[in-house]
């Protein structure tokens, strides 16, 4: 399982660890990942994604998951989440 945010597309960063005498080790800096059950109103159903916090912040902020999706670009998207948003503008478009 990749340690990437399927929402976002935040993934892991490296950096250095620099000590008091200035030595520098590497470092990785992971992203806050969840797995979290969100509610489509559209497709009336629940779908667990994994997904960073700041994108679940968003995601309240925006509206929901559909309001979401609609709004994402395609390239930040997961396949996963990329399906799932051909699904949502499907049940949109039909309603």
């Amino acid at each position: 399982m990749a340690r990437r945010c399927e929402l976002t597309g935040k993934a892991v960063m490296t950096g250095n660890n620099v000590s008091h005498a200035n030595n520098k080790t590497r470092r990785r800096y992971l992203p806050n990942l969840n797995t979290v059950s969100l509610a489509s109103e559209s497709l009336n159903r629940s779908v667990k994604l994994r997904i960073s916090m700041a994108a679940l912040r968003t995601v309240d902020k925006v509206g929901g998951l559909d309001a979401y999706l609609l709004k994402a670009r395609a390239e930040e998207l997961s396949p996963n989440a990329l399906k799932l948003k051909r699904e949502v503008q499907k049940a949109v478009a039909a309603a």
